[in-house]
This record gives structure tokens, sequence and C-alpha cells, in this order.
């Protein structure tokens, strides 16, 4: 079975003042830094060997999976910009406080829309398209991806089982563990389906 490890972007100066970062940018913390760094040895304790690393191509997200690819792959370890799972667009809210929205800034859903951003559903599609297009690649079987908070929620709902509950935030750095299973119809038409297995923050376990 294939596997999709989706890990979060590190703390930002953004999340630390919070700002609406959306595809605003802002450089990882210190603490970011140790955030990727832990998640990282999780990983190696448990093998993870990605075939391939992609990542948002929003800076903060970048220098999280080259902390990640470094420790895992080596210095020289090739992190590909995928700009199919960058953060959603929050329109006019970008670079504004959390408290101006008038919606939840994790799970808007649809109310962003009139004010320039991104929908849930749209967000949604494209995470589960992209993703799906770079697991069904012949040449690989785990896929280390970094994104966002906001866009890896809306893939995990995609992805979870019926009766699932989502936490209310995704911790920085946390780790989001998927099979993925590429079946195929009688016409030869692919199937894709992504499971969600487990959600780790690296932080919190040994």
């Amino acid at each position: 079975m294939k596997k999709l490890y989706l890990l979060r972007h590190g703390q930002t100066e953004f999340n630390v003042k919070k700002l609406v970062q959306g595809r605003c940018d802002s450089p990882l913390t210190d603490l970011g830094r140790q955030q990727a760094a832990k998640a990282a040895a999780w990983l190696k304790a448990r093998d993870v060997t990605p075939d391939k690393v992609v990542s948002s191509p929003l800076s903060r997200a970048m220098a999280t999976a080259r902390l990640v690819a470094g420790e895992l792959l080596g210095p020289d370890a090739a992190v590909e910009p995928c700009e199919g799972i960058i953060e959603r667009c929050y329109g006019s809210f970008e670079g504004g406080p959390h408290d101006a929205l008038p919606t939840d800034v994790w799970d808007p859903g649809e109310d962003l829309i009139p004010f320039g951003g991104e929908g849930s559903q749209a967000l949604q599609e494209r995470m589960v398209s992209t993703l799906a297009n770079l697991m069904s690649a012949d040449d690989v079987e785990t896929v280390l991806a970094v994104s966002h908070g906001s866009a890896s929620r809306q893939f995990i709902k995609a992805a979870a089982p019926e009766g699932f509950e989502l936490p209310a935030k995704l911790p920085n750095c946390a780790i989001m563990i998927f099979d993925f299973d590429e079946a195929r119809e009688e016409d030869d038409t692919p199937q894709c389906k992504f499971t969600l297995q487990q959600i780790v923050d690296p932080q919190q376990s040994n």
C-alpha cells in the first residue's frame, strides 16, 4: 500500500502574532525550526524514506520541507515545489488579524469567496487531485508533502473515516499519515482513494 505523509509547516512569525497568512508569507521562528527537527526525528525513527518530497512553494513550507528532507535523505535531498498544495487564499483578509475574519480561520467553508478568497470545496478538490496525481506515479511508493493548516484540514475531510472528529486546530508540524489505493474500474478508469490512518503531533510523541 502506498503511503502519503502530509506535514504542516513549522511555526511562523505570523502564527505567533495570530495574523492570517494564506498566500502571504512569514519566516519560520526558532521554535518552528525545532518543530521541523522533531518531525524529522519522528519519521526517521520509523524508517520513513520518501521517494519524493514536495512542498507548497511558500517559503515557510519549503523551509520546513528542506529541514525534514535533509534529515531523512541527506543534505542534497531534492524538494519539489508544488503549487497544488499551497494554502488557500483568504482574499482581503490576508495579513490581518484572525479576529477580523467573519468566519472560522481554519475551516471557513465558502464564506471567503465574496472577499476574493478560496472556498473549501475548491480547496479540497485541488488538494485531492494534486496529491492523487503525485501518488499515482509508477516510481513512488512513499511521498512526503509539506502544506498548510487549512489546506491540510480540507484534505483530511476528504480522507477521514466516518465519524472522525478533527482537532480544532492542526498543530504546527503535525504529521498526517494516509494510505493510498489506486483501484481501476472495468473501463480502466483509475479510482484513487486516500484513507487517513493517523494524525501525529511529534512535539508530544516519542
